[in-house]
């Protein structure tokens, strides 16, 4: 099993773009995987993970509600942003900048195969890095991501998940708030869930956070929690 991830940031980019990269890298890694069973071979399959800041963009996932979306068309240019029907779990989200986001591209193979598992340490890797900022993140029953204040009037999400998987391969991944605009969370009805708010580090601190200081916590607790040999710098 190999256990190393391929680690590479993205800085800013188009979702498209990104969701296409995505797309090949699960692929190449489903190929190898189709290859072995084939020719009864042992060929190592990788593992990658993508951080990204996305331009200011919708997307909806495939069990999604269109009506989830309050802009029209000519409202979402005014507002320079996309969207896109996409092909994770879960209905409507924003990414834009100010936002972590991360696309684990994993052979579950090489760790556990176990969806549920995979999503509940996702989410324990945020709890615990947000838990380092004194903000103490839980999980909402029934409702995936990382909430605040879950069971009061005053619940709201600051990290938004929703994944995919093909032959125990995962993409997609989760979005942290960290000094997003939450504006923009006002034109949706996020994740389509009715009157739970949208909240972020910033919003909860009163102040920003250094981008690169939150990533290498959830790198550090990612790797602990889905006990990574090691990541390994891609350019």
């Amino acid at each position: 099993m190999n256990r190393n991830i391929l680690l590479q940031d993205l800085s800013f980019r188009d979702y498209k773009e990104t969701w296409d990269f995505q797309t090949s890298l699960l692929q190449e890694i489903v190929d190898v995987k189709i290859s072995n069973r084939r020719n009864d071979a042992t060929e190592a399959t990788k593992n990658h993970f993508l951080f990204v800041e996305h331009p200011h963009v919708y997307t909806l996932g495939k069990s999604g509600d269109l009506s989830n979306l309050l802009l029209t068309e000519q409202q979402l240019e005014d507002k320079g942003a996309n969207f896109y029907k996409i092909n994770r779990g879960g209905d409507i989200t924003y990414h834009g900048p100010g936002q972590i986001v991360g696309y684990p591209i994993l052979d579950l193979e090489n760790f556990f195969t176990d969806i549920h598992k995979y999503l509940r340490l996702l989410e324990e890797t945020i709890i615990l890095t947000i838990a380092e900022y004194g903000i103490k993140g839980t999980r909402s029953e029934g409702e995936t991501g990382v909430w605040l204040d879950v069971g009061t009037p005053f619940a709201r999400k600051i990290c938004a998940m929703g994944i995919r998987s093909s032959r125990w391969v995962t993409m997609h991944g989760f979005a942290l708030n960290a000094n997003v605009d939450l504006g923009y969370f006002d034109h949706i009805i996020p994740c389509g869930i009715k009157g739970k708010a949208v909240t972020s580090m910033e919003a909860e601190l009163n102040t920003k956070v250094d981008l690169e200081e939150v990533k290498a916590k959830i790198l550090k607790h990612f790797k602990t929690l889905f006990e990574v040999d090691e990541f390994l710098i891609r350019d």
